[in-house]
């Protein structure tokens, strides 16, 4: 039978819940069981596709095709176990669900309520992870105690445990224990209010999770252990890590929690080994090479969680060569404004990440064209391999409104154009080319040389192509298509043949990024970063 972890968090937002599954699933990875992880978030949308990045941050994309929470990178991060479209429900596709149902005449008339109906949905997604592979299934609910949003999800997991009993299901609360600078001291009423609200519903903590600024005393312990009805060595603290969320499974594991799980899920507690974990993180906190300065310039710049996984991805890189990464964030409309010499010069290495929308895109065309004339390494990710594109097709074909048919419709050249099955499609939501497709990667080329392999596969959010059409009039004068989708000959990687290092991707590798296993496109790219940096001084 398959276990369940439930985690819930409360007083405010943005705690790190996500992190903290991600972290406790690793450990129980690691000590060999099979983890399958869940996000329940509670907002409308049926999924995040559709939202702004700056209201929900990065779409992570699982090699199934589902368009979800970011939580997720760090699921697959942390653990290496692959994400699926059950791993993430929001509320608006809970309700779309019973809504359906409804209209087949599937509940046999009955008037449709939050209870049942609602939370046996809910009850049903949880489920979703359940199987004869899977030892132990985690499920993050989004939101905060407290929220209307949250709260059929919190009376759904109580009667999930209800029916599956305590040695089968367990709940963890994060909290926030707050220091208070006039005061000098820290305040527990705020998690003891928490718990107070989970406990009006029927849910009591196993584990308190208490982020904080400064270390529990014992009678901070005391007072939590008492009014949460929490037993005190299961009043874990989880303070701010110095150096990088890395270290937040180490620190979980110094204070037994991942065997405090097991036992009360009655697993037996089997040996733990974290030493590649450790040996990683000393290359990130102790790198041996110069540090090197890389430009990210981005449409969404100012909101980081916009582009969570590709400065995740340039981590793992710099760990790949114990040097550190330092990421130069540059909005593309101040490269419009103020030129790309002036705020791209001295880097060792451009990247160019994705994005919808024609603002701030002809400072992603000056950053690309700024990388190829200047001998800069260059790595560009969906628009910003487009992008690339255009600019090579303006400033080296000669084609001067060479443009993508998002933007242009009437462009001459239409370099980037619309898929041939996008055409006619009017609903915005999950109609991409989404997901996981294979890639042939051409002898000799620097993505050949980069996988080591001759047949990749690579995940996709796109809606806009390579125009093949241009595609010989391009290599004849030095951009190459050196990967290939081989079921439809969709250019899947463009590269430059006679520069340092200038590759462009339609998928998004940073979503297969790990930091004990770097994209081989990223560290490439950062190893030519450092050669870039080492010619310089």
């Amino acid at each position: 039978m398959t276990k369940h972890v439930f985690i819930t968090g409360g007083v405010v937002s943005s705690l790190g819940k996500g992190l903290t599954s991600a972290a406790i699933a690793m450990l129980l990875h690691r000590r060999g069981y099979r983890i399958r992880m869940q996000k329940m978030d509670p907002y409308l949308n049926v999924d995040p596709g559709t939202m702004s990045p700056y209201q929900h941050g990065e779409v992570y994309v699982t090699a199934d095709g589902a368009e979800t929470d970011l939580d997720l990178g760090h699921y697959e991060r942390f653990t290496g176990v692959p994400c699926t479209r059950a791993s993430n429900y929001t509320s608006g596709r809970i309700y779309g669900a019973v809504i359906a149902r409804e209209r087949e005449g599937g509940y046999l008339g009955k008037t449709v309520q939050v209870v049942p109906h609602v939370t046996d949905e809910i009850k049903a997604a949880i489920r979703a992870l359940d199987g004869p592979d899977v030892d132990i299934a985690i499920t993050e609910i989004g939101g905060t105690a407290g929220d209307i949003e949250s709260l059929p999800f919190l009376e759904a997991i109580r009667q999930y445990r209800h029916e599956v009993g305590r040695t089968n299901a367990l709940f963890i609360h994060l909290t926030l224990v707050p220091f208070i600078r006039a005061a000098g001291e820290m305040k527990t009423k705020p998690s003891q209010q928490s718990v107070g609200i989970l406990r009006s519903i029927g849910i009591v903590p196993d584990i308190l999770i208490c982020r904080c600024e400064r270390p529990l005393t014992a009678e901070h312990r005391d007072k939590l252990s008492l009014f949460c009805d929490v037993e005190r060595n299961k009043v874990i603290e989880e303070r701010d890590v110095a150096h990088s969320i890395y270290e937040v499974p180490l620190d979980l594991a110094a204070q037994d929690v991942d065997v405090y799980v097991l036992e009360m899920l009655n697993l037996h507690v089997r040996p733990l080994d974290l030493e590649d974990w450790k040996d990683m993180l000393s290359g990130l906190t102790a790198p041996d090479r110069p540090a090197v300065d890389i430009a990210v310039v981005g449409k969404y710049i100012t909101l980081r969680d916009a582009y969570k996984s590709v400065y995740e991805a340039l981590a793992h890189a710099g760990i790949g060569h114990r040097a550190a990464v330092q990421i130069r964030m540059v909005e593309s409309e101040e490269v419009e404004r103020d030129g790309a010499e002036a705020r791209l010069r001295g880097v060792d290495g451009i990247l160019v990440p994705g994005g919808f929308g024609d603002r701030g895109i002809e400072g992603k065309i000056q950053a690309a064209g700024y990388a190829r004339t200047t001998g800069t390494p260059f790595l560009g990710i969906c628009l910003g391999m487009q992008c690339a594109v255009i600019d090579f097709a303006r400033n080296v074909c000669g084609w001067s409104e060479a443009h993508s048919t998002e933007f242009n419709p009437r462009t001459p050249h239409p370099v980037i154009d619309l898929m041939a099955e996008q055409r006619g499609m009017t609903s915005k939501g999950g109609t991409m080319r989404l997901g996981s497709f294979p890639c042939r990667l051409a002898a000799g080329s620097r993505a050949r040389e980069a996988y080591k392999a001759e047949e990749i596969s690579e995940r996709h959010r796109h809606r806009y192509e390579f125009n093949n059409r241009w595609e010989a009039d391009m290599a004849a004068r030095g951009l190459v298509c050196s990967g290939v989708c081989p079921d439809r000959k969709l250019v899947e990687i463009v590269e430059l043949r006679d520069h340092p290092w200038f590759v462009g991707c339609q998928f998004h590798p940073e979503f297969q990024s790990a930091p004990l296993r770097p994209h081989p496109l990223f560290r490439e790219f950062v190893a030519a970063a450092l050669r870039t940096r080492a010619a310089r001084t």
